[in-house]
This record gives C-alpha cells, structure tokens and sequence, in this order.
C-alpha cells in the first residue's frame, strides 16, 4: 500500500468508523454464531499473494463483524465496561502512526514526561497522597502482580530475585473472598502459591471484616507462617463492595505487611467529591490500581498504578545492560523498570486526549450519570414484590434475582439463570452474574459511554417480559 492509497484508505476508515460510532446500537449486542464458525469462514493458510484492500475489508464486513460482541453498545450490561470515545479512539489512531516503542526515556522523552504529567492530574483529582508516584500499565491484573512481587522482593531483601526461593519464606497473602481472580493467579505466577492466599471472612455489605484479618495475620505469625501482603478492594468484582481501607492500613502497618489497593473499576468514582472519603487511610498503604480502560472514557488497555515508594518497585524490576544505558538514566523516568514489559506502548496519550477533551467536569458529568442511571433501575427493581437486592448499590453495579419463597435455592438459582439467559438471547441487551452467599444473581452495570435512560428503560421492559414468560414455563 503506497502513501496515496493510505491516505484514501484512511479516510475510508475514519468515515466507517463514525457511522459505526452513530450507529452501534443498530447492531445486536452479542452476535448469533456459533463455535468455530467465524473460523470457517477463514482460509486453513494465509495467502502467498497480496490481496486489495476491497477484498481484505469486504471480509471484515463480512465475517468479522457479525461475529463481534459490541462491548460499547448502549445496553451492554455485562462485566465491568471497556468503555471508549471518540478522542480516545483519535489517540489511538496517532499513536499506531507514530509506532513508538516506550521502553524509556530516551526512546521517547515526550512519551515518558506525559505519562508523569497524566499520572500526576488524575493523583490530584482522585485525591492520592500528593507524594506518590504513578505509572499506566496495561491492566490491572498486571500492575497486582507488579505489586506482589516488589513486596516479595522487598521483604527478601530483594534476595529472591537474586538467589531464587530458598523454600523457607512461607509467604502469606490476604484478601476477601469477593476480589478479583487476578490475585490467584498472581500469587500462582509469582511462586507463592495459591496454598498461601487466605480468604478473609465478609460482612453483611461483602466487605472484609478487619478483626478477622487480624485474627488470620495472627494465626499466621503463630504457626510460622510470614505475612506479606493484604489486597483490600474499592468494589469488588461481584458486588463493587468496598473494604473499609483504613481499618486494613492501620493492620498492615502494624505488622509490616504491603497493603495493596485494587480499585480497578471503581476507582474512576473518587473523581466525585461525594466518593474520596473511601479512600481515607490510604496514606499508610503501599499501593493503588485503578483502569480508565473501564469506565473513565479510555480504550482498552490503560491502568494506571500508584506507589508510595517506587524505588523498592524500580529496584524489583530495574535490569539496565549495557545497550540500553543513556547519561540521563540519573535524571529521568524509564518506565521499562516500574512493571514487566520491556516493551511499552504510548498510553498515555490517550489518556491526555480523554482529559483534555471531557475536562474533568465531563468526566464528572458522565459518571455522576451512570451512577443516577443506576439509582433509578435500583427503584424500579426495589418496587417489585418477587425481586431483591442483594447487595448495596455503591456505585452503578446492582446486583439483583426474583425470589420465590415456596422455592428452594437451587431451583431459584437455576429460574434466576434461565431468565438472564433468555435475555442474553435476544441480544437486545447484555447481562452477567454472579453469586452471592450461593445465591444466582444478575449484575446489572450501567456505565457504557452513551448510555441513556431510554437505554436502561428497554432493558428493563425486556427483563420483564422474560421473566414472566419464564415463570410461565416452570
């Protein structure tokens, strides 16, 4: 493809791009194919030939698109967002041109300075301590891991890195039963073992209970165990619970151990006044994560971690060879030593462009919606006599199932998931679940970019068609 061509193409594709964008909700949500059959319609072996940019999009139309679940229409409900605008989108498009490769400073001094800057906004306006430092990620599983290790390292004395485990650590990490998976695989990936992950009892709310996690911590230190790190959640998965932060800060400290915040989805609410007492405490700890790439306008991937010392974190991953030495190492942030990767992508001037272009205000305005969205399906949910809320509304996640008395729990376990089931089906709308206290509920998150009250009114008259004709079938 020649330049000219590029530049037709370009356009092409930026024009398609905004129809999709005015049009998303034209399509269904989640599409009607079946196993390997977009596979199928792909050739066993890529071509030996070029083939034109007519025939190569033609498929994409074709095959492509039809078997794409549209994570940014209007009513989709499921999972947390990965919701995306269109400066955001624009970002994406510069940064693919530019194909830099961030690894440090020197490979891009621009990349490497925003970054600071971006991280340094969003720290002021969620009301992180002023003194610690930020870096994105790509996700939060990611930035966990990059935690778990530093605290490893730092209470080997960096000692693992050098000479491996010697088999005597006896590691312990603490969390609730409701956080993320990601902390299981961490604790697998950095050789602790998911043996060592203790699951710390919850309230009536989900939250962790800070006595039992003393009472474990203590238990611990009593059969010989060593302490190393609490992960406390600002919204869990399943509910969007939040642990009390300063309660776990105050045992952490006391027993040395790393406290490790993961606010991944939630954490875009500390932008509102109304939501940064939540994070009161969080001084003491030792980390923060949260992902625009969720519900801060910003296309996937972009997590952003915060440290309140980021020298134990540069000391866990910092390998300087010789090739990639510079005489300004001394003064700069190469962000290649703050994680995993080597390689990095210029994320954050996505994130500029999504500042710049909503200002905080609208990124306030945009949030502050989705959680009055929430609200109002919470009320409307609330005003049905065979319906419960199962957990507390935080933010904009409900979780919610039609109750039934004469009922056993596995039949309505099983009613509750024949409803969202044939929901899901009419691909009108999107919803997961979970299960709380082993109870089959229906997680309602309303935080799609565009999302409108119309949007959540339909999927509310779906819900309830559905469910009387599946009451109708029991």
């Amino acid at each position: 493809m020649d330049k000219e061509e590029f530049r037709k193409r370009g356009h092409q594709l930026v024009d398609w791009m905004a129809d999709f964008l005015e049009s998303k909700e034209s399509f269904p949500v989640t599409p009607a194919v079946s196993p390997g059959e977009i596979m199928a319609q792909i050739p066993e072996f890529g071509p030996d030939q070029s083939e034109s940019f007519d025939t190569i999009f033609q498929d994409f139309e074709k095959v492509i698109l039809p078997g794409m679940t549209h994570w940014q229409h209007p009513s989709f409900f499921g999972y947390f967002p990965a919701n995306n605008s269109e400066p955001s989108i624009l970002a994406e498009m510069l940064t693919a041109t530019l194909g830099a490769q961030c690894m440090s400073w020197l490979t891009s001094p621009a990349a490497a300075e925003l970054e600071e800057r971006v991280c340094d906004w969003l720290k002021i306006a969620k009301g992180i301590d002023p003194s610690w430092k930020g870096c994105i990620h790509d996700t939060a599983s990611t930035a966990t891991l990059s935690a778990l290790l530093t605290a490893r390292e730092r209470a080997s004395n960096f000692g693992i890195n050098t000479k491996g485990f010697s088999g005597k650590e006896m590691f312990r990490v603490y969390s609730s039963s409701h956080v993320h998976s990601s902390i299981d695989k961490a604790v697998k990936i950095s050789g602790i073992g998911v043996e060592n992950l203790v699951r710390i009892a919850v309230d009536e709310n989900f939250g962790m209970i800070p006595s039992e996690l003393e009472k474990a911590i203590q238990k611990d230190k009593e059969a010989g165990f060593r302490p190393l790190m609490v992960i406390s959640a600002l919204g869990t998965t399943s509910s969007t619970a939040v642990d009390p932060i300063g309660s776990i800060t105050e045992i952490s400290q006391k027993y040395g151990i790393w406290h490790h915040i993961d606010a991944a989805f939630a954490g875009t609410a500390l932008l509102l006044d109304e939501y940064k007492p939540l994070i009161q405490g969080h001084e003491g700890a030792d980390s923060y994560v949260f992902n625009p790439h969720k519900w801060m306008m910003t296309n996937f991937d972009c997590t952003i971690m915060y440290l309140k010392e980021p020298k134990a974190l540069v000391n866990t991953f910092g390998l300087t060879p010789e090739y990639l030495k510079t005489q300004l190492d001394d003064q700069v942030n190469n962000y290649r030593d703050w994680g995993i990767p080597l390689g990095r992508r210029f994320r954050a001037l996505k994130l500029w462009f999504v500042i710049r272009s909503y200002g905080l205000e609208g990124l306030r305005s945009k949030i502050r919606n989705h959680i009055a969205l929430a609200k109002k399906a919470e009320s409307w949910i609330e005003a049905e006599e065979n319906l419960e809320i199962l957990a507390p509304v935080n933010f904009n996640t409900i979780c919610f199932r039609y109750v039934d008395s004469n009922l056993s729990l596995e039949k309505l376990n099983s009613l509750n998931e024949a409803w969202m089931n044939r929901v899901n089906e009419t691909r009108k709308a999107f919803f997961t679940h979970t299960k709380l206290d082993g109870k089959y509920v229906i997680r309602w998150v309303i935080g799609q970019t565009d999302v409108e009250l119309k949007h959540i009114q339909s999927a509310w008259v779906l819900l309830q068609e559905n469910l009387e004709q599946v009451l109708q079938e029991k």
